[in-house]
């Protein structure tokens, strides 16, 4: 008899494995999947934190830009270097400029070069287009006729 219990807890050995292995692989499978699943619920929360971010900071500057221009803030100044390096800024001619903020390219030349200052409402539109681009300058040009 002794010849036979080394041969009978062996066999007992490899048919607990082949179970343990049959009801674990199953679980490792979800388990893998889990983690797939986390990783791009994880990518897709980072990208929608992100645009999140930048639509919130448009969407300040656009309201803030919206709301100043019924009335002007007593406290904004208005500087012709700060109107000449705007003008730069967005690679635009005077008249173009000028068709922005609802003027003449003269009275751009003139305000850049300190003879006349802005009407408060000419104050106000200067304000609501300061924080754009090109891309958005050239899009409200074309948007208003010729360029």
């Amino acid at each position: 008899m002794p010849n036979i219990l080394p041969s009978l807890n062996e066999h007992i050995r490899r048919l607990a494995r082949r179970e343990i292995r049959a009801q674990t692989s199953s679980t490792k499978r979800a388990t893998a999947h889990y983690r797939r699943d986390i990783a791009a619920l994880k990518r897709l929360v980072k990208t929608l934190t992100t645009r999140l971010a930048y639509v919130e900071r448009h969407s300040v500057s656009q309201a803030s830009s919206a709301g100043s221009v019924e009335e002007p803030q007593s406290n904004t100044r208005f500087r012709a270097d700060g109107l000449r390096s705007h003008r730069a800024r967005l690679e635009l001619s005077a008249k173009d400029f000028g068709r922005l903020v609802g003027v003449s390219g003269l009275t751009i030349y003139n305000w850049e070069s300190g003879k006349s200052r802005p009407r408060r409402r000419q104050l106000a539109n200067l304000i609501a287009i300061r924080g754009i681009g090109k891309r958005e300058a050239e899009k409200r040009l074309e948007s208003t006729g010729k360029k």
